[in-house]
């Protein structure tokens, strides 16, 4: 998969393309269907599947108040969609001069001019341009004028629930990882490295593996089931997001008891990749550190059952 960073990058005898833009934040299911099938028709017309997605987000340049933590930052997205059929990635900076350009003038340069489109995959509620002025209507319209077929996907409901990203990070910020990984057809997990944490689980409770600050979207506080992966190792696991209200002071953190642990060498560029499974409980201030000890004692009881039933239905 090629990955452009500008519309000077992309080379002229790219095209024939099938396009999609979008921020695809979480390559959630939906995305996955409108690359899948952009993905076909491209291939069928010999030319080559190209999505287009934004970096920044585009409200952290419009509306930073509102910006959401991503559930993908742009390198997980990225990995995300090499995983596909995409052929390439065009990676637009976003920028308050590309905020203010028309509909119509986006559609010209980017799908038509420098991308060469005969077809535009986009979801029901796709807007574009300045102010988001543009919409699937708009889209359709410009594609009658410049010669591309305006392709439409209709709204995606799984288990009572809209497909979308927002409504993904919704359920994430509570703590409903089993909905969320239904909607994002894999479980949710953040990738980082290796962070120090002030002793507690090793002084007080267990040895933990605490991952450096993470500043994108994390699920609500509270204990997880959960899988660490260390480079290419993965290790079941609970983990603990939250401020660790029992030792005083609070202090965000994320530190993971590994239950299948082995001496491991963790270096600061190590990669981590936490795999949230399952919600166990809500974080609650102990009266004393043998009381928190006593529970985490019950979360890992829990977790190793969580993980038994799991090899036994998916081995």
């Amino acid at each position: 998969m090629q990955v452009f960073r500008s519309l000077e990058e992309v080379p002229s005898q790219l095209g024939p393309t099938v396009a999609s833009v979008g921020n695809f934040d979480g390559v959630h299911r939906a995305h996955q269907e409108v690359v899948r099938l952009m993905a076909d028709r491209a291939h069928a017309l010999g030319g080559q599947a190209v999505v287009v997605t934004f970096e920044p987000h585009p409200y952290r340049i419009l509306r930073p108040d509102v910006a959401p933590r991503l559930l993908t930052p742009l390198p997980v997205k990225l990995r995300l969609l090499q995983q596909t059929r995409v052929d390439a990635v065009l990676v637009l900076p976003f920028t308050r001069d590309l905020s203010l350009m028309p509909a119509h003038d986006f559609a010209k340069s980017v799908l038509v001019e420098t991308l060469h489109a005969r077809e535009v995959h986009e979801g029901y509620n796709f807007h574009f341009g300045h102010k988001a002025q543009g919409n699937v209507n708009t889209l359709a319209d410009l594609g009658r004028e410049f010669g591309f077929a305006a392709t439409i996907y209709p709204e995606q409901v799984l288990r009572g629930h809209h497909v979308s990203s927002t409504e993904i990070r919704k359920l994430i910020a509570e703590g409903k990882m089993t909905k969320a990984r239904a909607l994002l057809g894999r479980p949710f997990s953040i990738f980082s490295n290796p962070g120090r944490g002030r002793g507690y689980g090793h002084k007080y409770t267990v040895p933990t593996v605490n991952l450096a600050r993470y500043d994108e979207l994390v699920p609500a506080i509270g204990v997880y089931v959960t899988w660490l992966r260390v480079g290419g190792e993965c290790f079941e696991a609970v983990t603990n997001v939250g401020n660790r209200p029992t030792f005083g002071a609070d202090s965000f953190a994320i530190e993971s008891h590994l239950l299948n642990f082995h001496p491991i060498e963790l270096l600061p560029e190590t990669e981590l990749e936490l795999i949230f499974l399952q919600r166990l409980r809500p974080e609650i201030k102990f009266p004393s550190v043998e009381a928190l000890r006593e529970q985490i004692a019950r979360d890992v009881h829990k977790a190793r059952r969580y993980f038994r039933l799991l090899k036994t239905i998916a081995p």
